[in-house]
């Protein structure tokens, strides 16, 4: 943060205790694109008095005008005592042009002006392509891999600054985190934050930032921590401006509050915040929240811009995959267990959490990574032993793999045997081969390719014979452990780089098959027309037509109440099994359950169908 130096803020306070108006302010002046700067305001004597709690009276904006006449409003915030901040992060090289208005007479109408020198900064981060990630300002694919630490905030200083060095290193660039790591302490009254606990929150951000760490911030906790610290919506809106006027300058992602699902009203709220998000940040960070399962049954609602996940279901996020438009991070498909223990379902042993790695990444998602004696769980204590798990170095060897691929371009591909894979057609093919038994066959585009094996246990490869033709059949090194296969025509890559834009072609999603005559399958159970959720339902598929294309199949089934607000949530994956009993359905009783099954067959095509149900006691 480029900070005010004591004869700029004199000179500030001298202008703004004169009703002048139209006056320069040498605020920001030569702050480099993409760093935050900070124009400070003084409550004098008498204002102070009018104001006792500044953070709910004190109205205070200041819009910025840019050198491509491009507008940014931004909030002021509260940072102790008489002190408002107002913190900005210039987008363009140039001269800006900014005009504060406030409830306080003597700021209201003051202007100023500025000039941005450009920094060569990359940008924050946009979606792309579809599924993927580019930088704002210089369009740059982005290899979206993260870290979770939910109690950043909170942790003692020196390890947190060791733990991002180590993770920079490491080549994570996003770490997930609580901004409310301490609720009690950042909010002692939900009309007053306490400063200091947020300059210390800032600073850590900062570093992330400088570190090259993109911060995902969490809104509040589980269990409807959020809703109960802030029990008025305008609580929660001045909550927001706060964070918006803190954070939206830096380089950050907005990520609701931990599974939304447990809160009372999860759609409501997360929609009321997401509108309020979309709507306050003048930088359009990208917006989602993290879920019990997935947060796709909030898209509709129109505020987010991808989906996170909780979830090693590997039926769920191919299909979503094919469903969904837009980038996907899955945030827990597991959690590495490499000594500290383990207290959920999804911790787990180093192996199974690679495979998960890498599953997770075949079904098109961006993986966050967490090992449990770091990931700032309730259960384990952090501990700086565990940051050279064997799971993180397995992260940077998936980093670097993929970040010699074109990405930002791959797709789910289904002309494969032996294992599952990703694909830029024609360019390049992805496959992961979990528990090596035989050959792998793939599908190509008839050219000469480079083929390689990728061990992901060491990052090491080796090289196998060119290949040309169009289908390619290979065994994997060993069969001690899973491998990946990499065709890739190499030369080809390289002056696509030189030639190509962004993407090198369009990515189409699907049209969904509904109609009944063409559909492979059908609903056996649940039979009758009622269900209730005080026993088991027992769900199970049938096929109706048997194909090449049907011999392997993957289903989703989801339900939504018409009487209730809660949206649509995941009720099972398979062709069998007993759906999964939401509080938010069980409280809808009587009502409909509107159900709904996709099936994917093993070309990929997705099939919907449709069914109603009265819900019964």
């Amino acid at each position: 943060m480029r900070a005010i130096s004591p004869s700029t803020l004199g000179f500030l306070l001298a202008v703004f205790c004169t009703p002048v108006r139209g006056v320069a302010l040498p605020a920001c002046d030569s702050t480099p694109t993409y760093s935050p700067c900070e124009i400070e305001f003084q409550l004098n004597e008498q204002e102070a008095a009018a104001h006792p709690n500044p953070y709910l009276t004190v109205e205070l904006q200041v819009e910025f005008r840019s050198p491509k006449f491009r507008t940014f409003r931004m909030p002021a915030f509260w940072d102790g005592e008489r002190r408002m901040v107002v913190r900005f992060t210039p987008i363009d090289a140039g001269a800006w042009d900014y005009r504060v208005s406030s409830n306080i007479v003597r700021f209201e109408g003051v202007m100023g002006k500025f000039a941005a020198a450009d920094s060569g900064s990359p940008g924050f981060i946009r979606p792309a392509n579809v599924h993927h990630w580019a930088t704002t300002e210089t369009n740059q694919p982005h290899l979206w891999m993260g870290d979770t630490n939910y109690r950043f905030a909170t942790m003692d200083r020196k390890l947190f600054e060791y733990f991002v060095s180590k993770r920079a290193a490491q080549k994570f660039n996003h770490l997930r985190g609580l901004v409310l790591g301490d609720p009690a302490r950042a909010y002692p009254s939900p009309d007053k934050p306490d400063p200091a606990y947020f300059r210390e929150v800032d600073e850590r951000v900062l570093l992330m930032n400088r570190s090259g760490i993109v911060f995902d911030l969490i809104l509040g906790g589980d269990e409807n921590e959020l809703a109960n610290l802030f029990a008025s919506r305008e609580q929660r809106e001045r909550y927001l401006r706060y964070l918006v006027a803190r954070y939206s300058p830096l380089n950050i992602t907005w990520q609701g509050v931990q599974e939304f699902e447990e809160y009372e009203d999860g759609r409501d709220l997360l929609r009321e915040l997401g509108e309020l998000l979309k709507k306050l940040d003048p930088y359009g960070h990208p917006r989602s929240t993290h879920a019990v399962v997935t947060s796709s049954p909030l898209l509709p609602d129109g505020w987010m811009t991808h989906i996170v996940y909780q979830s090693s279901d590997n039926q769920l996020g191919a299909i979503e995959h094919q469903i969904f438009g837009v980038p996907q991070v899955n945030a827990e498909f597991a959690y590495e267990d490499s000594g500290a223990g383990k207290s959920h379902p999804h911790h787990v042993d180093t192996n199974t959490f690679r495979a998960r790695l890498w599953n997770s990444t075949m079904n098109g998602q961006y993986p966050m990574f967490g090992n449990t004696g770091t990931y700032g769980g309730k259960a384990f204590p952090l501990d700086a032993k565990f940051l050279d798990s064997p799971g993180a170095m397995q992260m940077t060897a998936w980093y670097d793999f993929f970040a010699g691929t074109r990405h930002w371009e791959l797709q789910p591909y289904f002309d494969v045997d032996g294992g599952r894979a990703v694909a830029l057609d024609g360019v390049e093919y992805i496959v992961y081969v979990e528990k090596p038994s035989g050959p792998v066959e793939v599908l190509v585009a008839r050219h000469n390719y480079d083929v390689r094996w990728f061990n992901p246990l060491t990052g090491e490869y080796v090289p196998r014979k060119d290949y040309k033709g169009e289908r390619f059949v290979g065994e994997p090194p060993d069969t001690s452990h899973d491998w990946v296969l990499h065709i890739s025509r190499e030369g080809r890559k390289q002056g696509m780089l030189r030639s190509y834009k962004f993407e090198s072609r369009r990515t189409l999603m699907q049209e969904i098959e509904r109609n009944p005559t063409r559909v492979p399958f059908e609903i056996v159970q649940p039979s009758s027309d009622g269900i209730s959720f005080s026993k088991p339902q027992p769900y199970s598929i049938k096929l109706t037509r048997e194909t090449r294309a049907t011999r392997s199949m993957m289903y989703l089934w989801t339900g939504e109440v018409s009487t209730g607000r809660q949206g649509t949530r995941v009720l099972g994956t398979g062709g069998d099994g007993t759906l999964r009993k939401w509080k938010a359905f069980t409280e809808q009783v009587p009502g409909v359950l509107n159900l709904r099954v996709h099936g994917m067959n093993a070309n990929g095509k997705v099939y919907a169908v449709d069914r109603v149900y009265r819900l019964t006691p």
